[in-house]
């Protein structure tokens, strides 16, 4: 048998850990001759290209030597710790991947905090050492640092350290070294990670990922903890609720590089996919039919924000989707569910509504931009907190949030968190950058994003996760402008919007198709108003100079799908379809409007 190793990359987002593993792919000859080569490679899906961070949790194998090293992707973020949570139950050890200037940030701190618990031997790679603010030594000891604060043991703290680049593509034990190729990360992850523990006994696998395919189905990933899988053995599935029954597997994969390949029988230690199996969830133990045994069950966290997904309702229905049905949205969510483990959904009293709950903002807006891609058009709610009940006290969700901001603005960012009922944990200087840690409940987090970016020029970087459970910190305020409302459907035109501007800023561009009751711009003051964007000119045979002067027009606001969320009051919607994102009035009658606002009084 060949020796085989087990190992999950956790990093921060944008520290390097895609392009690591797109350069140990290459040096280990895994791609063919003529096969062309994409940069990140494991960030396959569209929008974890767009943006930069990777969102599913992959497998791949390495071949080194005569040593197979199963290398699993891990997502960077919180909001996908439902992905994180499950993969690292398939490694042995992690690869801790720190940036050389930045150090460990708030994600690695949560990845990490998983893996410790679970007893995984880390191998920490400080990346980018070609930075020209790179600081190693202080990076290292700001990585022993988090190890203490996280409880490590001390087998867990003697760890060894690599100094690497990525995109360069070596990695050196030494800084003085020579820097040539990743032998020496290759050769500390076969001599440091141990090999997988293989019990005596029936067989034992737990899928700890799913994967969908139109043609098989779902696919079940796992890991063979005990015994061999064979596909013609009789097996059972003991499901988390402790159900049991008989199932057979038409098809089992290996990962051979970057492909799966199928093989008649999987020993414990590697990972595998297997088809066939058709009620597969995440969590569920194959066993041997006749010796059934059941693996500890992976704890997945619970979801701490909610939004309602409904039918789209507007004057534009059903012209720029192609699934727009109260059907259509039901089935993709139902879909969702069976990979997306970190999801909840629940049915509301209405068929065209559905709550669905999640890890944060992020977890859902990839789903809502997911869904907008396929062709599916409807509309969201505000998301909102989902509060607890603790010693008969109301509770909500608290975040750890780190701002890196230049050291002559901190007072500012200070004062905008504090608004929020942000409280200050930690202050301290790096460089021309100050980090500042914060407790914030999760609803002051809504909106802050662009407001750190006003008050700081841009500069700003903020990164949040979720900490626990607190009492009410009372009320925040949220935003304190009204909107512009459209009064009429129509083009929009220049010389309405120009005779408008001194009344807000505006969201639409002239020339812009809206109906009635769609929110056009930000009001200068703190109630709503609606106005007529659609007005011509009256063209009359006078003529004065001065009268027809050129409209000097602001350029409109644009919001991307996350910032049009936090943007939305209670009585609003965010408007999804493949081309548009559209913020309205959940009323666009303002009869209606005036009955819902008086009713609330």
């Amino acid at each position: 048998m060949k020796q085989i190793r087990n190992i999950a990359i956790i990093a921060h987002v944008d520290h390097g850990k895609t392009t690591l593993v797109d350069q140990l792919l290459k040096q280990s000859n895994v791609f063919r001759k003529n096969q062309v080569v994409q940069d990140c490679f494991l960030d396959s899906n569209d929008l974890e290209r767009e943006r930069g961070i990777t969102i599913l949790a992959k497998n791949i194998s390495i071949p080194y030597k005569d040593v197979k090293i199963n290398l699993i992707d891990t997502p960077g973020h919180a909001d996908f710790g439902g992905e994180v949570e499950r993969v690292l139950k398939m490694a042995d050890g992690v690869l801790l991947l720190v940036d050389s200037f930045e150090g460990p940030m708030p994600q690695t701190r949560f990845v990490l905090e998983k893996a410790l618990h679970l007893h995984l031997k880390p191998i920490i790679v400080i990346n980018k050492i070609d930075r020209p603010d790179n600081r190693p030594a202080e990076v290292l000891d700001e990585i022993y640092d988090l190890f203490i604060d996280l409880g490590a043991d001390d087998a867990q703290l003697d760890f060894p350290v690599i100094y690497a680049s990525g995109r360069n593509g070596w990695a050196v034990k030494n800084l003085k070294d020579e820097r040539k190729d990743l032998v020496p990360l290759l050769e500390k992850i076969v001599n440091k990670i141990p090999q997988p523990k293989v019990e005596i006994g029936p067989m034992q696998m737990q899928i700890t990922s799913l994967d969908y395919n139109d043609y098989v189905g779902r696919i079940g990933i796992g890991r063979v903890f005990r015994g061999t899988l064979r596909k013609n053995d009789s097996l059972c599935i003991i499901k988390r609720n402790g159900d049991i029954h008989p199932v057979s597997i038409n098809q089992l994969f290996i990962f051979e590089g970057i492909a799966r390949t199928e093989v008649d029988e999987v020993v414990a230690g590697d990972i595998c996919a297997m088809v066939g199996v058709e009620d597969i969830d995440i969590g569920d133990t194959i066993s041997d039919a006749e010796n059934p045994e059941p693996l500890s069950i992976i704890d997945i966290d619970e979801p701490t924000i909610s939004m309602y997904f409904t039918v789209n309702t507007s004057p534009f229905y059903g012209k720029e989707g192609k699934y727009v049905t109260s059907r259509h949205l039901r089935d993709r969510l139902y879909k969702e569910l069976e990979k997306n483990v970190a999801m909840r959904l629940e049915e509301t009293g209405s068929p065209d509504t559905y709550k669905v709950s999640g890890r944060g903002l992020l977890h859902l807006s990839i789903l809502i931009e997911n869904m907008r891609r396929e062709g599916y058009e409807f509309a969201v709610g505000p998301p909102k907190v989902i509060y607890k009940e603790i010693d008969h006290k109301k509770a909500e969700p608290i975040e750890i949030l780190v701002v890196d901001v230049p050291n002559s603005l901190t007072g500012k960012v200070i004062e905008l968190v504090g608004q929020r009922r942000g409280v200050m944990t930690k202050m301290e200087k790096k460089g021309s950058l100050t980090t500042l840690e914060f407790h914030i409940p999760s609803r002051g987090l809504m909106g802050l994003r662009n407001r750190i970016l006003t008050v700081t020029a841009g500069e700003g970087i903020m990164h949040h996760r979720f900490y626990q459970y607190e009492f009410f910190k009372g009320s925040i305020v949220q935003r304190s402008n009204g909107v512009l409302i459209s009064m009429h459907e129509g083009q929009s035109t220049a010389y309405a919007i120009d005779s408008l501007q001194d009344r807000g800023e505006f969201f639409i561009e002239p020339g812009d198709v809206v109906y009635r009751g769609q929110i056009v711009g930000e009001y200068n003051k703190d109630n709503d108003i609606e106005v007529h964007v659609n007005r011509g000119k009256k063209l009359t045979n006078m003529r004065a100079s001065g009268s027809d002067k050129a409209a000097k027009i602001a350029p409109a606001i644009k919001f991307s799908l996350e910032e049009a969320l936090e943007y939305i009051k209670d009585d609003e919607l965010v408007e999804v379809t493949p081309k548009s994102i559209r913020m309205r009035k959940l009323y666009l009658d303002p009869t209606e409007r005036k009955r819902f606002n008086l009713s609330k009084v």
